[in-house]
């Protein structure tokens, strides 16, 4: 209330205001009776008395009345400023002046919880909390503990020794519970306020000056819902705290409680998310290690890029912005861009030699090789032995054994798949593969239920003749109805899937014109798209989070549809997806650690994505954003071998 203002209790004012009336009426009686000789006078007499008695009692109600209408604002939640009531009568000034500070406080609860239902930052909302408390009560100082949940020691958050200026800490000694001051302690032992004063060595312990001691103390424990510690709140006063200012700040901290252990809870599960991400991240990688870092570094690659964007002062992406929850967002999608790969078989991803599964088959068919050279030498003496020409004998074993040397030495060069190769060569092999060689084992003999019932239901007898390289029935893996992609799946995949799940056959592998893989084999690493959009779709993202599918999944499409898996073009592509499709290609590119390439030069590297960007393969304008920005130059100095980080010109890729 402001100022003070003279009042008397309301009976006095009846009193006083009968007296007068009785008293007004007395006189008018006594000294002009006289002139009041009829009804009609004295009515009149009466009636003067009546609106003297009506204006008094209304002066007297005013005030009443405007209480009401104050109550009905605060009935709608109306906390607006109103002026001071203010009454002559003492009971209604009192009332009036109660009224208002009950306005103020609930008001200002009502900020406050609207304060802690909508902050999401913990750390900034708990030197704003204890703000609060040391200004409610008017305190000198505060200090604001936490339970830390790895050894449930009371942790210092935030501390203000200035009346109204908290600032973070974390310099102050934790505290054990079952060690702390009494005051501390006889507060945690019955979860309620306890006043009183700390001593000297108390404060040593709590790590506070000694000057604290002169202050009265309140120690206010602060419970989650199962009634747990969940943290402490110690307020330093030079007097006594209220009864009212302690009713109030106890109710405060309850609400602040819920609201910290909702942040508590939060934070927890976001840690669990991000650890559970990382987690996920780090299988992939550990799955192949020739692409050990791929998932930790087209993340930060992506973030470098975006980070430009948001800094970019002119061009198409001059007012691009990300909040805290689309960096949130990206985040989440450039972690787990590659989470459809834990479902790709290992032999496939490190598929270093056209004839490698989960051994190199190369081996097997080298043993065909020396099956042949034993028979060749064989030949020979036999044929010495039955008195045939030794030196012709020898001279067409010596020739044979060459041949077969040199075949093999072709064969094991088409394995390596590190160029093209050409129809001519296409043909030689099948020309090298037509040789025969005779097996004498029976080949059903030791094989896994699967592969046998891949074999002809008929098998031939022996010794049986069979070609040097083949493809034969059980190298043919039959793709099972559950992986085929139909038209109008409900994702919008569209993808080409091959007739068969694999292709192992001998001759199809050694006949790959570039590369290693076959197209089913490329399907299956290629499919890991397919996989990561279905997993995440899976998840309950929250709202904020629910472009974390597209962005994750996006980074192999391409600016004129032709990507995949769903054939999307640019309109239909976010930014962020964009972005990690540049960060995804940049990165494969100059990987050093992949088996079926050495990582490209920066401008190697730079050469082809601007060829990408011609054929519209990659978004032009964040090329150019990657290149004027320096993000390529800044991310070759951190994860590119000194060797591979050449002389660029911009202008040559633009």
């Amino acid at each position: 209330m402001d100022g003070k203002r003279t009042s008397v209790p309301l009976y006095l004012h009846i009193t006083l205001l009968s007296f007068g009336l009785v008293l007004a009426t007395g006189l008018v009686l006594r000294w002009f009776g006289d002139a009041i000789p009829g009804v009609v006078e004295f009515g009149l007499l009466l009636g003067a008395v009546a609106v003297v008695a009506v204006l008094a009692s209304r002066r007297i109600a005013a005030p009443l009345a405007a209480l009401a209408k104050e109550a009905e604002a605060v009935r709608h939640f109306d906390f607006s400023d109103h002026p001071v009531i203010r009454s002559p009568v003492q009971e209604i000034d009192q009332l009036a002046g109660a009224f208002d500070l009950m306005r103020d406080a609930v008001r200002r609860f009502l900020r406050i919880n609207r304060r802690l239902a909508t902050e999401d930052d913990l750390e900034a909302l708990q030197p704003w909390l204890l703000d609060k408390m040391v200004d409610i009560a008017g305190a000198r100082a505060g200090v604001l503990y936490l339970v830390d949940a790895a050894d449930d020691a009371l942790r210092a958050t935030a501390m203000d020794t200035s009346g109204g200026r908290a600032n973070a800490v974390r310099d102050l000694p934790p505290l054990a519970q079952d060690a702390l001051p009494r005051l501390l302690a006889d507060a945690r032992a019955t979860m309620r306020p306890v006043s009183g004063h700390l001593a000297v060595d108390d404060l040593q312990t709590l790590g506070l000056e000694p000057a604290f001691a002169a202050y009265g103390t309140l120690a206010l424990p602060l419970q989650d819902r199962r009634e747990h510690l969940l943290g402490m709140l110690l307020l330093f006063k030079d007097g006594e705290i209220d009864e009212a200012s302690a009713s109030f700040i106890a109710a405060l901290a309850a609400s602040a409680a819920t609201s910290l252990e909702t942040q508590e809870l939060l934070r927890g599960q976001k840690a669990l998310m991000e650890a559970s991400i990382r987690m996920v991240a780090g299988a992939i990688d550990a799955q192949s290690p020739y692409t050990g870092g791929h998932c930790e570094r087209v993340p930060e690659l992506t973030f470098m890029l975006a980070r430009a964007a948001c800094a970019a002062a002119d061009g198409p992406y001059a007012g691009f912005d990300l909040d805290a929850e689309q960096w949130e967002a990206l985040h989440i999608a450039a972690w787990l861009h590659d989470c459809g790969k834990v479902t790709t078989p290992e032999y496939v991803v490190d598929k270093a030699t056209k004839l490698e599964t989960v051994n190199d088959r190369i081996h097997e068919i080298r043993t065909r090789f020396e099956v042949l050279k034993r028979d060749a030498e064989i030949a020979y003496w036999r044929g010495v032995a039955e008195g045939g020409d030794e030196r012709v004998l020898r001279a067409r074993c010596d020739g044979l054994l060459a041949t077969l040397d040199e075949e093999f030495a072709f064969v094991a060069q088409c394995n390596i798949g590190g160029e093209f190769l050409s129809p001519d060569k296409q043909a030689r092999l099948r020309e090298i593969g037509a040789r025969r060689w005779q097996r004498t084992l029976d080949d059903r003999l030791g094989l896994s239920r699967d592969e046998l019932a891949r074999k002809p239901a008929q098998a031939p007898s022996l010794p049986a003749e069979e070609t040097l390289l083949a493809d034969k029935p059980e190298h043919r893996i039959a793709r099972p109805e559950a992986e085929r992609i139909p038209e109008d799946n409900r994702w919008g995949f569209r993808m080409d899937v091959p007739e068969l799940l694999y292709n192992r056959g001998e001759l199809h592998n050694l006949s790959i014109s570039r590369g290693t893989l076959t197209a089913e084999e490329r399907y299956k690493i290629n499919e890991h798209m397919v996989q990561t959009i279905v997993m995440l779709g899976e998840l309950p993202f929250p709202r904020h989070l629910r472009a974390v599918p597209e962005i994750a999944g996006g980074h192999h499409e391409k600016m004129d549809g032709t990507g995949y898996p769903k054939r999307l073009d640019r309109s239909k592509l976010s930014p962020l997806a964009r972005m990690m499709a540049i960060a995804d290609i940049f990165e494969a590119l100059t990987a050093a650690d992949r088996p079926y390439k050495p990582g490209k030069t920066l401008s190697e590297a730079l050469s082809i994505m601007a060829k990408m960007r011609q054929d519209q393969h990659i978004d032009p304008e964040l090329f150019e954003l990657f290149l004027r920005s320096g993000v390529h130059h800044d991310y070759a100095q951190r994860f590119m071998r000194p060797e591979q980080v050449d002389a660029v010109r911009i202008e040559d890729y633009l």
